[in-house]
């Protein structure tokens, strides 16, 4: 479609309106524009409450919280309203100033409050206060994290925390307990239970979650089938892992036999996988044979040497008195000593190894295919193919060789005991394929060759719908304004005709002029139409002779020739 045309048109169409349907058009165009930003903007005022004036100051109070408000609100004689449960509007020119106002005074007190309580220091504040604002701004904290799950609406969590003793046999462990409201049609999962206790236990030390108690609005205990459920997601994880594989060995079967076989609807293919998703770890330690010297230590002792000589004794005299008589010795004697001491250290080396078996392991792999044979035309009577299909099975040959393609395909190991089972059977839907009935072969054309147009038959559709609307109901009406238009502007002819019946008077007003017209054109009684019609028309025809003077003499040229011609012809007869 010409855009550009179909613009020009419309301003062409505009341009022949006369005033009236200009106006017209123009005011309801104006009053659309009028309705659509009225809309606009009363849906963005109306928005914040049904009266403009007024703005929400409170929502999701509890009955309590939403008394006090109301008293604070009657006392500072601020007006408000409210248009639902648990919901507080007031002026918005005072919206802001009453909220800080008023939280500023504890309220709504059903809120959570965390460790901001620390934020204002109280003079005179006892340990006991200290270790009582403690444990609420812990409580509230936990409770603001709990409150963050999407099942969870609102929580509380009280904390008993016990004195500490140097006794340990007289220590009593910390314990906790969380109430949690769910939204409606909600529940928690068995990982978020475990999750809000693991989350609790964690904030307070020595705490574990088997001390944490989880209740819901109407009383009943969370978690404490923790093992069971463990054990059932485990389970369930292990069933979707075991699936998932059988589903990729069986894939892997049909791409790998549906070239030869003929397309992946004439096999099929079922795989079976015993898993062992035991955990097991060892540790083993290796020594190695060859000693390594680690450390050697040797000393060495020498001594050399001998004893001193003893003085010659005698009887007190004269000989004792001059020194030593010659010929007289002492007993002086000599001595040597020699000491080595080694000492070898060996180190005795080892390696230490921890493994840890992967996260399921295959005992047994079993694999059941089942392929289709040949269809082949069945001769007749003399020899000539017929339209009858005649089923071939395979041969021994083929049957073995897509054994080999199913084994290597899945990574058969015959050591483990895995097992695969190739037969041939002859499939009833390719036999009913070939005897189909009209209908089938209609519906089968059309998922053939129509199904993948689908979405272009679509875009034609719509299309030929606009195309139709254009020509039978855009035109028409435009076609129908332009004649309207057309009639409108067009002069109304003058009606001379006198009736008998008329005024006498009206005839000789008409007469007269007439005749007034008749004068001042300069026609007298002699005035004949024939002729006045005659002398117009070769004016007209003199005037066209003037302005297409070649056309014309081309024109009188072609009758000319066309008038010889068939002279000529009857002058050779």
């Amino acid at each position: 479609m010409d855009f550009k045309a179909l613009f020009s048109q419309l301003v062409v169409f505009f341009g022949k309106l006369n005033q009236a349907q200009k106006t017209i058009i123009g005011a309801a165009v104006a009053g659309i524009v009028a309705f659509l930003v009225f809309l606009v903007v009363y849906t963005s005022e109306g928005s914040s409450g049904e009266n403009s004036g007024y703005q929400v100051l409170f929502d999701s109070l509890s009955p309590q919280d939403a008394a006090q408000v109301v008293q604070q609100l009657e006392k500072d004689k601020i007006p408000y309203k409210i248009p639902r449960d648990n919901v507080i509007e007031v002026p918005k020119d005072v919206v802001y100033k009453e909220r800080i106002t008023i939280a500023s005074m504890g309220i709504p007190k059903e809120g959570h409050v965390g460790f901001e309580l620390f934020d204002k220091q109280e003079f005179g504040a006892t340990n006991f206060d200290q270790e009582v604002k403690f444990r609420r701004a812990l409580e509230g904290e936990l409770a603001r994290s709990i409150d963050s799950l999407a099942p969870v609406e609102k929580s509380s969590v009280s904390l008993a925390l016990p004195k500490e003793t140097l006794f340990v046999s007289e220590a009593v462990p910390p314990s906790a307990s969380v109430m949690v409201q769910l939204s409606a049609d909600q529940k928690l999962s068995p990982k978020q239970i475990r999750g809000i206790k693991k989350l609790v236990a964690s904030a307070v030390p020595k705490l574990t979650p088997e001390n944490v108690a989880l209740i819901n609005s109407e009383g009943e205990t969370l978690g404490d089938d923790d093992a069971a459920s463990a054990m059932g997601e485990l389970s369930s994880m292990q069933q979707q892992y075991k699936s998932k594989e059988e589903k990729k060995q069986e894939e892997k079967i049909l791409n790998v036999l549906a070239p030869f076989i003929g397309g992946k609807d004439r096999i099929v293919a079922k795989v079976t996988i015993e898993y062992d998703f035991s955990e097991q770890s060892s540790t083993s330690e290796k020594y190695d044979p060859d000693n390594v010297v680690r450390s050697e230590q040797t000393s060495e002792e020498k001594r050399d040497g001998g004893t001193p000589a003893s003085a010659v004794g005698g009887v007190p005299g004269a000989v004792s008195n001059i020194g030593p008589v010659q010929g007289l010795g002492g007993n002086a004697t000599g001595e040597k000593y020699e000491k080595t001491t080694g000492t070898t250290n060996y180190e005795i080396s080892k390696t230490v190894s921890t493994t840890k078996m992967e996260f399921a392991r295959i005992k047994r792999m079993t694999a059941a295919v089942a392929v289709d044979g040949k269809y082949e035309a069945k001769k007749g009577a003399d020899g000539q193919p017929t339209e009858e299909k005649e089923y071939i099975p395979l041969d021994e040959t083929q049957l073995q060789a897509i054994d080999a393609l199913v084994k290597q395909s899945i990574g058969v190991d015959e050591k483990r005991g895995d097992l695969v089972t190739v037969r041939n059977f002859e499939f009833q839907t390719t036999k009913e394929g070939d005897t189909k009935t009209p209908v089938t072969k209609t519906t089968a054309f059309i998922d053939t060759y129509l199904a993948p147009f689908s979405t272009l038959f679509k875009y034609l559709f719509v299309a030929v719908i606009l195309f139709i609307a254009y020509k039978k109901i855009i035109i028409p009406f435009a076609e129908r304004m332009l004649e309207f238009s057309r009639d409108e502007e067009e002069f109304e002819k003058p009606n001379l005709e006198i009736a008998d019946d008329e005024d006498e008077d009206l005839v000789e007003k008409v007469q007269q002029m007439r005749k007034k017209v008749e004068s001042q054109l300069g026609l007298g009684e002699s005035f004949n139409e024939d002729e006045l019609k005659y002398d117009v028309l070769l004016e007209k025809v003199r005037e066209i002779a003037e302005e297409h003077a070649e056309e014309i003499a081309s024109l009188i040229q072609t009758l000319i020739d066309e008038e010889t011609v068939p002279s000529d012809i009857m002058n050779k007869r």
